[in-house]
């Protein structure tokens, strides 16, 4: 059977700021069923410089008129948030994360024992934070969007010589565009993902609408699944349209585990469930009129039909030629 699919509910920025609605979000991604529930720490001054453009879709979900960094400031928390709302996680039995976005936001979560870091796409060509990270020692998940795999081995590579295990290091496919069109999600890349680190579990980092492309990732093999949730697709903010509502979230937690269970090994045997149908369905050597003893058994008188608790058709070239052993009605199982 295939190992349980790691499921990360992505609430990032969503709670705009409310750490209230922070903490609904956290219930929420608890009773859709998934694994993790992961914020987003940062100090924005120290990530986004006064001149930083917004991104293409956060004009179109925010508005032109102020910069990333005034967006920003209004949809963070504050650090000293994040230390609560782990302890909430923990009250609520679901594990927490969150993604820093710069080094003082990664001292802030080394205090509270996450399972994994989250290095976020953008900062798979910063040399400074990848080095702080692997200070910290642990697990790392890694998104891999607007990435090629040179830079994605650089990575690694820096993350493993400050001395994170090869086999901690975990690597999500992922497209950084909001909302992603499918015909840029490319899930066949994870197999590339596979190859530059191959000690690590893959996994699916997914930003499309719905929910479909997650359930085709673990079908193809992704053990760990991220994705953006909120409790509002109309609130403002930078990422709600991209994100699922709670219903959604949990159909796909729902669907990802029925995906799991039909996976299955790649043996091919006969299921308990199907077995009690092999009568039912195939068939046997039947008469196919009326038969006298002694008769011999020719294709003008008997026949192949269900039920398949007799003589196999399989038998049919040793079956004719012999004589009957006894009188036989029509439909009637022939027996040798």
């Amino acid at each position: 059977m295939k190992k349980k699919t790691i499921i990360i509910a992505e609430a990032g920025v969503n709670h705009n700021g409310d750490f209230n609605r922070a903490c609904e979000m956290i219930k929420v991604a608890k009773l859709a069923g998934a694994d993790y529930v992961k914020f987003q720490t940062a100090v924005p001054e120290l990530v986004i410089s006064s001149i930083a453009p917004k991104a293409e879709y956060q004009k179109e979900t925010t508005g032109a008129e102020e910069s990333q960094l005034e967006m920003c400031r209004k949809i963070h928390l504050p650090l000293t948030a994040y230390k609560r709302l782990a302890e909430i996680c923990e009250e609520e039995g679901i594990g927490f994360m969150s993604t820093p976005f710069d080094l003082i936001s990664i001292d802030t979560l080394a205090e509270l024992n996450m399972d994994y870091w989250k290095i976020p796409s953008g900062e798979i060509t910063n040399l400074p934070y990848l080095r702080k990270i692997a200070t910290k020692g642990g697990k790392v998940i890694m998104s891999t969007g607007m990435s090629v795999p040179s830079e994605i081995k650089a990575a690694c590579d820096i993350l493993i010589k400050g001395g994170i295990k090869a086999e901690d290091i975990s690597l999500l496919h992922c497209n950084t565009q909001y909302p992603t069109p499918f015909r840029d999600v490319n899930l066949l890349a994870m197999n590339t993902l596979r190859k530059v680190n191959p000690a690590g579990l893959t996994g699916y980092s997914d930003h499309t609408t719905g929910i479909e492309v997650p359930i085709a990732a673990v079908a193809l093999g992704a053990e760990i699944i991220e994705k953006h949730f909120t409790l509002d697709k109309t609130l403002p903010g930078p990422d709600h349209k991209a994100s699922l509502d709670p219903v959604e979230l949990t159909a796909m937690v729902k669907a990802i585990r029925n995906i799991e269970q039909a996976l299955g090994s790649e043996d091919k045997t006969v299921s308990d469930s199907e077995r009690p149908n092999i009568t039912v369905a195939r068939k046997s050597i039947v008469a196919a009129r009326d038969i006298k003893a002694g008769e011999a058994l020719t294709e003008e008188n008997i026949t192949v039909k269900r039920p398949g608790n007799g003589i196999s058709p399989m038998m049919w070239d040793t079956v004719i030629g012999t004589k009957a052993n006894k009188d036989f009605k029509y439909d009637e199982l022939i027996t040798l």
